[in-house]
């Protein structure tokens, strides 16, 4: 399992992350480049989303990817800054990547 396991969910519409509206990399296929892009600039998304999701090693896998994505969801709604976004993979083409 991949540190960006740990961060991803499966919805029932798709698999999601949280992100930010500024990050260029999808944290999907460029979670290294996404991660140290999110850490530089002072969000740390990724511990925000641990913070919020109620998860525990005694949940199953399907409930501990239903507590993520209702953390995530919890987050994009109390978004005051307008900072951070849901995303799903199918998000990033490959053209809008590498520009």
């Amino acid at each position: 399992m991949s540190m960006s396991d740990d961060y991803l969910t499966q919805g029932t519409h798709g698999t999601y992350m949280l992100s930010t509206v500024d990050n260029p990399f999808s944290p999907f296929t460029q979670f290294k480049e996404w991660f140290a892009y999110d850490v530089g600039m002072g969000y740390h998304s990724a511990s925000f989303l641990a913070r919020i999701a109620s998860t525990s090693d005694e949940l199953s896998s399907a409930d501990q990817a239903i507590a993520i994505e209702q953390a995530i969801d919890e987050i994009v709604r109390e978004n005051v800054s307008g900072m951070w976004v849901k995303v799903k993979e199918d998000d990033f083409d490959s053209d809008s990547i590498d520009e």
